[in-house]
């Protein structure tokens, strides 16, 4: 499993309100979520991200309310992967519970720029900056994780 995709930076502290905000919650529709995904924090991310790239911030990302709706937006818009140097729990969990794939790795997430080109191997937990040469090692998924991943979401993979 693998994932390849231009980034979208952030900083520090970007917490669930910021990702979807709160007056967009009424809806279940994850395209709709979508075309809201960190517009109060980047006007423009919804016209400028792509299907595969990656969302990098720095530390707690993901704080604050609980909502499953923030990862959905997220995957929804568009993301393959979000790579940081620290998750809010409920966010990590949340994330993994709707097969979003995200790593901590605090060196890349500090190193890597807006717009570089980042690839991820999920198996290895490597992080690759295209734009620049550089790896860096984040810790890989275990299998049953890689699994939920894989089905997109712990529902999907219970199912079967």
């Amino acid at each position: 499993m693998n994932a390849k995709g231009t980034v979208h930076k952030f900083g520090d502290n970007v917490d669930t309100d910021v990702i979807i905000p709160a007056r967009y919650l009424n809806t279940a529709s994850h395209k709709e979520l979508a075309s809201h995904c960190m517009e109060d924090i980047d006007k423009e991310f919804v016209n400028k991200v792509k299907e595969g790239d990656i969302m990098v911030a720095e530390k707690n990302f993901g704080c604050g309310s609980s909502r499953e709706h923030a990862p959905i937006a997220i995957k929804a818009s568009g993301i393959s992967c979000v790579i940081a140097s620290t998750f809010a729990r409920i966010f990590y969990r949340n994330s993994i519970n709707i097969g979003l794939p995200i790593l901590e790795c605090d060196e890349a997430a500090k190193d890597i720029r807006d717009g570089d080109v980042v690839s991820v191997n999920y198996d290895t937990g490597v992080i690759t900056n295209e734009t620049t040469g550089k790896t860096y090692q984040a810790e890989p998924f275990p299998e049953f994780i890689q699994n939920i991943i894989q089905k997109g979401g712990l529902i999907n993979s219970i199912l079967e």
